[in-house]
């Protein structure tokens, strides 16, 4: 995995942070000077947290488990469902529904409300309904498949969370805290890194700012996938070459057998019986 650089950091202006009267005293360890009346974050810092979120996820990817990203703010949703849609993994970019995590079961049902409205317009069902009835299912199925579409195919709850902007998703963060799920997020100047398990110091507004780092995480959850479809192709191809039919293997181990001396003996002894007589 290429490692972060800090001149990419500089230009996408991960460095950037809030004005001076805005910050959270607890994000002093990453902030490198003032400027104007803003906080420049510590991009030495920025860089190693970001090489050390991104092997995580990596590993995470590569055991086969979910990750869920979550950035409801305008500037990265296009950005979150474009790069987390392409390595298959759940996000949410539009309203937080609360208990969608702490609350899971009650989330499935509804994913498979959905599931049923459309097994409802295949099998005949939906054209025996009235117009009004089909208006008011129709728009339930887009209700649902606006807050729930892009997390369908979770089917169990995440090993981890991704949030772009910890401040503005600090309901997603405390139902993940309860549930013991890491939390991965990109946290400004403005913000409390304290319940973080992996923070990332960085400019949470900037669209180039997101997209660099959600990039960078993108490709760390590519590359783990990618090495656990090589390994599990590996096992497979060590299976099928180990595996013998129970003929053959029978066959093989009579033709491997050593021929006993003594019975051709005994065999010679007959025949010479037989011409005597």
């Amino acid at each position: 995995m290429p490692r972060t650089s800090f001149e990419q950091l500089l230009d996408a202006g991960c460095h950037f942070g809030h004005l001076k009267r805005k910050w959270n005293p607890a994000m002093a360890p990453y902030i490198f000077m003032e400027r104007n009346g803003i906080h420049i974050i510590d991009l030495h810092k920025t860089v190693a947290k970001v090489d050390e979120a991104a092997n995580a996820l990596k590993q995470i990817a590569k055991s086969g488990r979910k990750i869920l990203f979550v950035a409801t703010k305008k500037q990265a949703k296009d950005i979150i469902a474009d790069k987390v849609s392409a390595v298959n993994m759940p996000y949410v970019t539009e309203r937080w529904a609360g208990g969608m995590l702490t609350n899971f079961p009650t989330i499935r049902k509804a994913v498979k409300k959905m599931t049923s409205i459309d097994k409802m317009s295949t099998d005949g069902t939906f054209d025996t309904l009235s117009k009004r009835e089909k208006l008011q299912i129709t728009r339930q199925r887009a209700k649902l498949d606006k807050i729930l579409g892009s997390i369908a195919d979770m089917t169990r709850l995440p090993a981890a969370l991704f949030v772009v902007d910890v401040m503005k998703e600090h309901i997603a963060v405390k139902e993940a805290i309860r549930l013991g799920i890491p939390v991965f997020g990109i946290v400004d100047t403005n913000s409390n890194p304290s319940n973080i398990d992996f923070v990332i110091p960085a400019n949470d507004d900037a669209s180039k700012s997101i997209e660099l780092i959600i990039d960078i995480m993108s490709q760390a959850i590519a590359e783990g996938l990618q090495e656990r479809k090589a390994e599990r192709e590996a096992e497979a191809s060590t299976r099928k070459e180990n595996k013998t039919p129970a003929k053959g293997k029978k066959a093989a181990a009579k033709k491997a057998q050593p021929v006993d001396e003594d019975d051709e003996d005994v065999e010679d002894s007959d025949d010479s019986e037989e011409d005597n007589d």
